[in-house]
């Protein structure tokens, strides 16, 4: 059966929620027609002509991207320049254009994991908190031959978990009753008859952000044509999310020794540097992209070196003012989030369509 773009965008977003995006940021589908079928996927970080190139090579019609195709307004759509034709490409071959942007920098797993996963980082935690993944109680009643399927295809979800527990949950046995009406078609009983079924009574509990796959996992594991369950909200605490990653290095190292891991793990031929570089760092904050305006939260957060891209010269004096570190390997270094996405596409879409990266380096820098 064919995949629509629906189906695309539903496995995309399980993993990078809008709504863990910023305030009017640019994402979601840009160009295109969610209900068009998707016969190829290229994963890439920006969107330009010779990706374009590369999807019509590929057969892709859909480009999953980070950074926006459309930031700014558009003043004309004039094929003889560069913006202008680059939409009319589009178009022209029914390219469809999907933008996960500061959601992906936020997500579990996401770009800013990503990059803390490439240094090694252990103990690591949101650096810019903006939001709580709120906690809901789940409750739903199943006949006891199937209570460990729809246990298993919860928690498998997203449910079930607290710290490093999964498949938490709390169960008590009773007896469900119900009467099959005109119209009905009943897994267990028959109609106009009352049945009283042995079933349990499922408890646990689920972040606000995977309730919709949860529920869909539930009501395609349980037998019944009429799900019984509840939800409710909890005062619990839930996690915090945001952009930015700090953690701690495996070992202290100077400064000097550190740019070069950096270097190596994210595969960049130059970087800046600020700071003493016999200086010894331990705890390392980052922030994927541009993160200049938050050194501050980097030293509040107990950083000794700060990494992230497009530091401007008087953020690197006031960096250095005030004893912060920073080690700048450019914005592209976003790349790295490319594979994982893939990696998401093909884990919820299986085999029925291909899922590619990009292999057009998008990075406007050059080093001599």
């Amino acid at each position: 059966m064919p995949i629509k773009g629906k189906q695309l965008i539903q496995v995309l977003e399980a993993f990078a929620p809008p709504s863990l995006a910023v305030e009017k940021d640019r994402i979601g589908l840009q160009v295109g027609n969610p209900d068009s079928e998707v016969t190829g996927v290229l994963v890439t970080l920006d969107v330009n002509e010779d990706v374009v190139e590369e999807a019509i090579r590929q057969k892709a019609n859909w480009i999953i991207a980070h950074h926006a195709v459309i930031f700014q307004p558009l003043k004309a759509l004039r094929s003889d320049q560069p913006a202008g034709r680059l939409f009319h490409k589009l178009l022209k071959h029914d390219m469809n254009v999907y933008i996960a942007h500061t959601n992906l920098d936020a997500a579990a797993g996401g770009v800013n994991d990503v990059m803390a996963e490439k240094l090694g980082l252990g103990a690591v935690d949101v650096l810019i908190g903006y939001r709580e993944d709120k906690l809901k109680k789940l409750v739903v009643f199943v006949p006891e031959s199937h209570h460990e399927a729809v246990l298993d295809a919860i928690c498998e979800a997203g449910a079930g978990w607290i710290g490093n527990y999964s498949h938490c949950s709390f169960q008590v046995e009773g007896t469900g009753t119900f009467m099959p009406r005109e119209g009905t078609n009943p897994y267990i009983g028959q109609r106009g008859t009352l049945e009283w079924v042995n079933e349990r009574r499922i408890e646990t509990v689920v972040p606000e952000s995977k309730l919709a796959q949860v529920l869909a996992a539930m009501l395609d594991a349980h037998p019944y044509e009429e799900v019984a369950y509840d939800v409710y909200p909890l005062e619990l605490q839930g996690k915090k999310q945001g952009y930015g990653r700090i953690g701690e290095l495996p070992a202290t190292l100077t400064l000097r020794d550190f740019a070069v891991q950096v270097k190596q793990a994210y595969g960049v031929e130059g970087l800046r540097v600020v700071g003493d570089l016999d200086h010894k760092v331990k705890r390392v904050a980052l922030v994927g992209g541009s993160g200049s305006r938050h050194i501050e939260d980097a030293k509040r957060a107990g950083a000794d070196v700060y990494i992230t891209g497009d530091v401007d010269f008087h953020t690197a004096q006031d960096a250095l003012a005030m004893g912060l570190s920073i080690i700048d390997p450019g914005h592209h270094v976003e790349h790295h989030v490319v594979p994982r996405v893939c990696d998401v596409l093909k884990r919820g879409l299986g085999e029925q369509v291909p899922i590619m990266a990009s292999t057009v380096n998008t990075n406007p820098f050059r080093f001599l």
